[in-house]
């Protein structure tokens, strides 16, 4: 007797959402909202969450208000503390799942190892951990704070002791008493430096530049806050507009006119001379370049814990690593127990960029060799029926990701309107569409912080490019994607014949 396999069975859907975070639970709403059921959201993950489900290093937390780093349509009016921690702002992500019931529209443990596009049968073809989809319409939530950079250092993976990359925390392995290199200064590193100093034996901080900090005016919001944002929501609604319209504010100093950037790198500066007192680490600590350039920190214990008597703040650079220690290129060997590499993520070369194909065969990194370019941050010309959220120029330096979610969420529901209307069977962006919108962030780009503060960044790839931040007031990005801009999109109605290539 021979025994014969199934084929794994395709599941066929209208939307396919890829990613769980801020965006593709947005995304999932607004399809809920439109009335389309027949979705899924293709999770790499075991929850909900996204970026703030990943990264639960110690002292994790966000650096922009939680009434203002929230959905809009979604008040929580039970924040603990004016800016919210990592766990918070998870459980928020999860609450918002279940109370719109969209948590039953997730597939987990669904990796997206590739998305092709069939011309044939104007459908994407999404294979996964999980099984086999067929989409008409696909949408990328997959940001560009999901895949953790690890560094090219020489010996790395000789090291003996224990690796752990902030966005991959090992809550399993014990710091106390160790001796523990850091590598990088970013976001993560000023949290998680804080909040394990005082517990290991030593801690070496691997400074290549130093950033810009400022206070963190965090504290417990009260009962009475609480109460009042729970009986009057206009209240806590407009204590979000004061913190969005303050923030907006920072966008004149970093496009327009530098100068008006000058009191908060004023502030940085007494912010410094306040907390560290030796004139040597002070100056190790001290940025050479206009702030703004790289993202603002905000942080009340970096200093003091960088200052402690069993930190170290080195500035020489790494030459290489071994088993049990760190060498810079001084020649000073550092023993080491634990590397933690606060090292940054994927931004410009995004990972699933390389798993998406489109029309021609090319993958969206290979389309985008040369620098990323999409029509609104949301399209690319050769893919039809694909929509990014968080893609290129999106990013914002100095305000609430979620804002732009919120735009892009509503772009691609006008887009999806759009089809449903006219009864396509594909929607693409123009190569025109998107080289204009290319040169339009590119002008607005010049001049401004990010391409002339005397830094490098992650906001710029490897050309010196910004494909990574909106370079302008996040209201005009809103203005932009309001309305699908339907004259830069060419669609096939459903009953038109398909095109064979001979």
């Amino acid at each position: 007797m021979t025994s014969t396999t199934s084929p794994p069975i395709t599941r066929e859907v209208h939307v396919a959402v890829i990613g769980s975070g801020f965006s593709g639970l947005g995304m999932a709403i607004q399809l809920r909202r439109q009335g389309i059921e027949d979705f899924v959201v293709l999770e790499r993950g075991d929850d909900v969450g996204g970026t703030w489900r990943d990264n639960s290093y110690p002292g994790a937390a966000c650096d922009v208000q939680s009434n203002l780093y929230s959905f809009s349509f979604a008040p929580n009016p039970d924040w603990p503390r004016t800016y919210s921690e990592q766990p918070e702002i998870f459980a928020y992500l999860r609450d918002v799942a279940d109370r719109y019931d969209v948590r039953a529209k997730h597939v987990f443990g669904a990796e997206v190892t590739a998305a092709t596009w069939d011309d044939a049968a104007r459908r994407w073809d999404v294979e996964t951990t999980a099984g086999s989809f067929r989409a008409k319409v696909l949408v990328s939530g997959a940001g560009a704070l999901a895949d953790p950079s690890y560094p090219d250092i020489p010996g790395i993976e000789s090291f003996a002791g224990t690796v752990v990359h902030t966005a991959r925390w090992d809550h399993e392995h014990d710091l106390d008493g160790e001796r523990v290199a850091v590598i990088g200064t970013g976001a993560s590193a000023i949290q998680v430096v804080p909040a394990i100093q005082p517990r290991v034996g030593s801690v070496a901080v691997y400074q290549r530049t130093p950033p810009w900090v400022i206070p963190r005016g965090d504290r417990p919001t009260t009962a009475a806050e609480r109460s009042l944002y729970r009986r009057f929501p206009a209240v806590q609604r407009a204590v979000r507009g004061a913190l969005y319209a303050g923030r907006e504010f920072l966008v004149l100093g970093m496009t327009r006119n530098r100068r008006l950037l000058a009191p908060v790198q004023k502030l940085a500066r007494t912010h410094l001379e306040r907390q560290v007192r030796d004139p040597q680490l002070r100056a190790a600590l001290t940025p050479d370049y206009t702030i703004g350039c790289k993202r603002i920190l905000i942080s009340n214990d970096w200093y003091p814990a960088v200052s402690a008597p069993n930190a170290e703040v080195v500035t020489a650079g790494i030459a290489e690593i071994r088993p049990h220690s760190v060498v810079t290129r001084d020649g000073v060997e550092r023993p080491t127990d634990t590397l933690v590499l606060a090292t940054g993520f994927h931004v410009t070369d995004l990972p699933i960029a390389h798993r998406i194909r489109g029309r021609d065969g090319r993958t969206l990194a290979e389309v985008w060799s040369e620098g990323m370019v999409t029509n609104r941050g949301a399209a690319v010309a050769g893919f039809p029926n694909l929509f990014l959220l968080v893609g290129p120029n999106v990013g914002v330096g100095h305000t609430s990701m979620v804002y732009m979610i919120e735009s892009q969420v509503a772009y691609v529901g006008e887009a999806l309107r759009a089809m449903a209307v006219e009864g396509l069977a594909t929607l693409e962006t123009t190569p025109a569409a998107q080289e204009a919108y290319r040169e339009l962030v590119a002008q607005r780009s010049a001049g401004t912080v990010w391409l002339g503060g005397g830094c490098g960044s992650w906001y710029l790839d490897e050309h010196g490019h910004n494909t990574t931040l909106w370079p302008d007031f996040t209201f005009r990005f809103r203005r932009l994607t309001r309305e699908l801009d339907r004259d830069n999109y060419v669609g096939t109605p459903e009953r038109a014949p398909v095109e064979v290539a001979a």
